[in-house]
């Protein structure tokens, strides 16, 4: 699974959709989208609603992701560091994976800024979670 793909289910699917496929960042089916399932079908082994929420209505970000930090030994400011967000979901934070994500979202800028990257990365993963359904905070917002 990509990382953006692991991010969005750990946030917006914390029960067992974690296997949830984000929006790809051009909106089109990502080349691992179009391999067929174990099942021999050409539909992907999980496909999204259209708008990525659940049943109830939209998922509250900030309330999920509160609640993880609440539970977590380390003091992680979740609101502005992608560092910090990777980290609270228990993914790989290392320069490494984040221009991992920065390729997955197709980030143009200088990678070896990684302080610019971070910032974008940030924002570009709260944009993806408000399009796959999450209820995102006004201030987080461009």
């Amino acid at each position: 699974m990509s990382l953006l793909g692991s991010i969005v289910g750990k946030i917006l699917h914390p029960f067992g959709g974690g296997d949830a496929q984000a929006k790809p960042a051009d909106g089109k089916p990502s080349q691992a989208d179009a391999q067929p399932s174990a099942g021999g079908s050409d539909a992907p082994a999980s496909t999204p609603t259209s708008t990525g929420a659940s049943a109830g209505g939209p998922v509250d970000v900030e309330e999920v992701l509160n609640g993880m930090a609440a539970k977590n030994s380390q003091t992680l400011n979740w609101r502005t560091s992608i560092v910090d967000l990777m980290k609270l979901l228990d993914l790989d934070s290392s320069l490494t994976a984040r221009k991992q994500l920065a390729d997955e979202l197709h980030y143009t800028g200088d990678k070896e800024d990684s302080a610019t990257m971070n910032v974008w990365l940030h924002k570009q993963v709260i944009k993806k979670l408000e399009e796959n359904g999450g209820k995102v905070p006004a201030d987080l917002k461009d």
